[in-house]
């Protein structure tokens, strides 16, 4: 079947589903593949369940006859296709979004920040993979006057199969940094593949970028572009300045379209690293019309909820929640911003930074390095990559063994930084401490 042809059934039935458990009532089943399993074979099951098409790429779990069975060559390739088809049906202005850290907190607020003036459209949690950015794309409606989408990438290419898919009118890389370097083989493959989006816009008449104007990386290879800059350092060129007031322990910092006074916005964010993220979420912002009385109420009104720089006091300590993810920039920005906190006492719980490669070690020695003239009062290390660092800190193999630890000797009275790669599971330790 043609993409114009499952279109117009998509248009009839305008919600699509890739899992047979989670199967509502008159949606699209895409019988998508992976390492372990075949959506093909749970066609009929998602028939079952409520869907009003299956689509699949093996003609022997069609059933004669039965004309819910939709046939096509490859399953993932045809959602993806009927979303970008649907992206250019409807027309709506997309900005893209990616970069090693910070891009689910920037998407977060920039739709936070747009939504002050517009129905806005954005990726919900981090959707931001070859099937979440085109199930995300489905959801959007003619409602919608504008979208936010997140694009994430592990490996070379990455990035460039999605905004073909998204094909952005204008987007923003938050930052490169050493992060899934297993995949990329380099931080320079960091750089091209998250340039991909920078590729593609060049191609976009009348496309725009917002870049941090002190990231040389960004700027490197932004040329030929059209740029909107925001950053913390005086440069005539900036659409937006900034600077950090405190971290006490919230980010508090001032800011100011140009040629205008400054303005002050006390967050709900951990972190003097996300001034950056506020900053591309005011730029983008104005660009779009939204008043710097609008920006401020919606940059001061954002409240973390995803495990990213998030502050949460239980009975007994204050927590510091960066436990989603970790590569090395992150977890340098993470234990920099800790240290300099104007707080005690102090306990970190880290995790390893996972997808490394051969730098691994090297990589971790640094964390431990950094640890070592932290001055923090206690230091727990979690993960076989830190148990190959010799130091004085205490080491534990993982999760269950941390839980142990608690449930015997429970922290009482600190704050608590815990941060780890997203498979450390150390998001589970909040409920305990």
């Amino acid at each position: 079947m043609k993409t114009e042809q499952l279109y117009s059934i998509f248009q009839q039935h305008p919600l699509v589903t890739t899992d047979s458990r989670d199967c509502p009532e008159g949606s699209i089943f895409f019988a998508l593949k992976g390492e372990t399993f075949n959506g093909n074979a749970f066609a009929a099951k998602a028939l079952q369940e409520g869907c009003a098409y299956a689509v699949i790429d093996e003609a022997q779990y069609q059933v004669a006859g039965d004309e819910r069975y939709i046939l096509v060559d490859d399953c993932l390739t045809a959602l993806q296709q009927l979303a970008r088809h649907h992206r250019r049906v409807l027309g709506t202005p997309v900005i893209g979004v990616t970069g090693t850290n910070g891009k689910t907190t920037t998407k977060e607020l920039i739709a936070t920040v747009l939504s002050e003036k517009y129905h806005v459209h954005y990726t919900r949690g981090n959707f931001n993979n070859h099937i979440g950015v085109p199930k995300t794309l489905l959801q959007m409606t003619r409602e919608h006057d504008i979208a936010v989408i997140e694009m994430g990438a592990n490996h070379p290419g990455e990035i460039k199969t999605l905004v073909n898919i998204v094909e952005p009118d204008c987007g923003i890389i938050t930052n490169v940094g050493r992060a899934h370097l297993e995949g990329f083989g380099s931080f320079e493959g960091v750089v091209r593949t998250k340039g991909e989006l920078y590729d593609f816009l060049r191609t976009r008449p009348g496309s725009t970028v917002f870049i941090h104007n002190e990231n040389e990386h960004l700027l490197g290879i932004a040329h030929d572009l059209t740029l909107v800059r925001y950053g913390t350092q005086p440069d005539d060129r900036l659409a937006v300045e900034g600077e950090v007031i405190e971290c006490a322990p919230y980010l508090k910092f001032a800011w100011h379209p140009s040629n205008a006074e400054p303005r002050t916005i006390q967050t709900h964010l951990i972190g003097a690293y996300n001034i950056y993220n506020m900053l591309a979420a005011a730029c983008i912002g104005l660009h779009f019309g939204v008043t710097p009385e609008q920006v401020d109420h919606a940059l001061a009104g954002y409240i973390p909820s995803n495990n990213r720089s998030q502050l949460e006091q239980t009975a007994d300590n204050h927590l510091i929640i960066d436990a989603y993810n970790a590569n090395p920039t992150s977890m340098n920005a993470a234990l920099t911003n800790f240290r300099d906190m104007a707080v005690k006492p102090k306990m970190a719980i880290l995790g390893d930074m996972r997808e490394l490669g051969a730098v691994s070690r090297e990589e971790h020695q640094k964390v431990v390095d950094f640890l070592l003239t932290a001055g923090f009062d206690q230091v727990w290390l979690v993960g076989e990559e830190f148990g190959k660092i010799d130091s004085p800190f205490r080491r534990f193999s993982d999760v269950e063994a941390v839980k142990a630890a608690i449930a015997q000797e429970k922290p009482r009275g600190y704050y608590i930084l815990i941060k780890g790669s997203n498979s450390t599971r150390l998001h589970q330790l909040p409920a305990i401490l």
